[in-house]
């Protein structure tokens, strides 16, 4: 239970960041791959053994981080395009409702059990991720030309939480989940960078100091939260799609909390619902696991 805690903990840190990022006027980009390279060295840290490097493509899941590091910066540009044709709300609800892919991955790839109160959990869940990113009236409104960006971000960010299910379950050794970890950002650093390069080409680069300090502070959390939920899904306490489920409906629960006693964010009745439903959902599945 505690690597779960943690997981949510550094995730909703994550936005934690990425709100100072808005309030320090921080170039996101910049300092998302600023992240990359903090959250990478902090996985090598953390490696017990020798890092070789050319001994990686000899590791089963190498190709795969590659990919999955390529995702990363992708989703990122995607999930930019998304709030500014559609706003932030979209956005939000189409990344944390992507939890239902791995979700149904883990019950029908791994058999995972599925009662009465583990599927009513599971519903209540998603629809309290949808209350709680609701921060509008009217709720979201999408343009048919537009409907793209959400649907991609939300597939590829489910594609990414599924791909680390099966990556760890199948190919990570337990003391190799560290080099893992940094193998991701390292393979989503060397996209952001042929970005950056682009952009000295063009005349576009803009350098900010502080662009480094949100990095820093981003890739720290960036790092643990993948750690902690590779260790979390491998501890036993809940089957994987229950373990995405009280992850993501808890992340959402605790950012929207700290949204308001940080940053002042003023909640609808629909988010205070929201976050009832969070609590109810958690409950459910952890009793349907005992």
């Amino acid at each position: 239970m505690i690597y779960l805690a943690l997981s949510v903990l550094a995730s909703t840190l994550i936005f934690v960041a990425f709100k100072l990022f808005d309030r320090f006027k921080i170039n996101t980009l910049h300092a998302i791959i600023v992240n990359y390279v903090v959250a990478c060295a902090s996985g090598l840290i953390a490696y017990k053994g020798n890092v070789e490097i050319s001994a990686l493509p000899s590791y089963e899941w190498f190709y795969y981080t590659l990919g999955l590091g390529a995702l990363f910066i992708i989703i990122f540009n995607l999930m930019a395009i998304t709030t500014q044709r559609s706003g932030l709300s979209v956005v939000s609800v189409a990344t944390k409702m992507s939890v239902v892919i791995p979700i149904l991955f883990g019950l029908l790839y791994y058999k995972d059990s599925a009662g009465f109160f583990k599927i009513l959990g599971i519903v209540l869940a998603l629809i309290a991720v949808y209350l709680a990113s609701i921060k509008t009236k009217r709720g979201i409104k999408v343009q048919p030309k537009n409907l793209v960006f959400p649907i991609l971000v939300f597939l590829g960010s489910g594609i990414i939480d599924t791909s680390i299910k099966y990556l760890e379950d199948s190919y990570v050794a337990k003391n190799d989940v560290p080099l893992f970890s940094a193998t991701i950002f390292a393979a989503a650093f060397l996209v952001g960078f042929s970005i950056i390069i682009g952009q000295l080409v063009k005349g576009t680069f803009q350098f900010q100091l502080k662009s480094i300090v949100g990095g820093i502070a981003l890739g720290i959390p960036n790092y643990f939260s993948i750690y902690f939920i590779v260790q979390a899904l491998r501890s036993g306490i809940l089957d994987s799609s229950g373990i995405f489920t009280v992850n993501n409906v808890a992340i959402v629960m605790l950012s929207t909390l700290l949204g308001i006693t940080l940053f002042k964010e003023k909640l609808l009745r629909k988010n205070w619902i929201g976050i009832v439903l969070a609590v109810i959902s958690i409950f459910l599945v952890a009793v349907a696991k005992w």
